[in-house]
């Protein structure tokens, strides 16, 4: 048997017995060794990697804080507990909460202050108030403003005198009407172009 056949024979498939309908070779338990150590070891340097950098993040704010001393040291706050509820403070807390400016967070889901503002928008709207006393001005309701418009229409502004041509131009000349009021989609053009030309055809 030559080189080239042994290797021919190691790189062909086995063949693989499946009439007892189960795995009839083992599990390599070397495999599986590996993969073991490999993990453990993974495991291991994992660990003392994150112990050195823990030491040197350690380190590097002990430094910063400086030296403890009765006015920078570590206290330990979980045999204190919970604060006791004290009615004084919740007292002096609600105060402090009627006395905070506006706005104030929303109690409710806002539907309330929304019709407040629109009750106040109404007021305005529908009735007659003074914007500057001093002046003699005043504020009239929508309705009778949209007569008056009505009547004598809006103030028409000045005209816009033309700026001057530069050298060599020309005044535009625009043919009437630029357009219909109406564009077609793509769709209808196509139409369009398809009824031209069938009427050209009867023809």
């Amino acid at each position: 048997m030559s080189m080239h056949d042994a290797d021919k024979s190691k790189h062909e498939p086995q063949k693989v017995d499946a009439s007892k309908g189960y795995e009839t070779t083992d599990v390599r338990v070397s495999g599986v060794l590996v993969a073991m150590v490999a993990f453990g070891l993974f495991a291991a340097v994992s660990a003392v990697v994150g112990y050195e950098i823990g030491k040197v993040l350690n380190a590097r704010m002990t430094a910063e804080d400086g030296p403890t001393s009765k006015w920078a040291h570590p206290v330990d706050v979980r045999p204190l507990g919970n604060m006791a509820n004290n009615p004084e403070v919740k007292k002096t807390m609600d105060a402090s909460t009627d006395q905070f400016p506006t706005p104030k967070l929303q109690t409710d889901d806002g539907l309330q202050d929304l019709a407040d503002l629109h009750a106040r928008e109404d007021l305005l709207l529908d009735n007659y108030s003074w914007a500057d006393r001093s002046q003699g001005k005043v504020r009239i309701p929508i309705a009778r403003a949209m007569q008056l418009i009505a009547q004598s229409g809006l103030p028409v502004a000045p005209q816009a005198q033309a700026a001057p041509l530069l050298t060599g131009a020309n005044t535009p000349e625009v043919t009437l009407p630029l357009t219909n009021g109406f564009t077609q989609t793509g769709f209808e053009q196509q139409e369009a172009q398809a009824r031209a030309l069938k009427s050209e055809s009867k023809k």
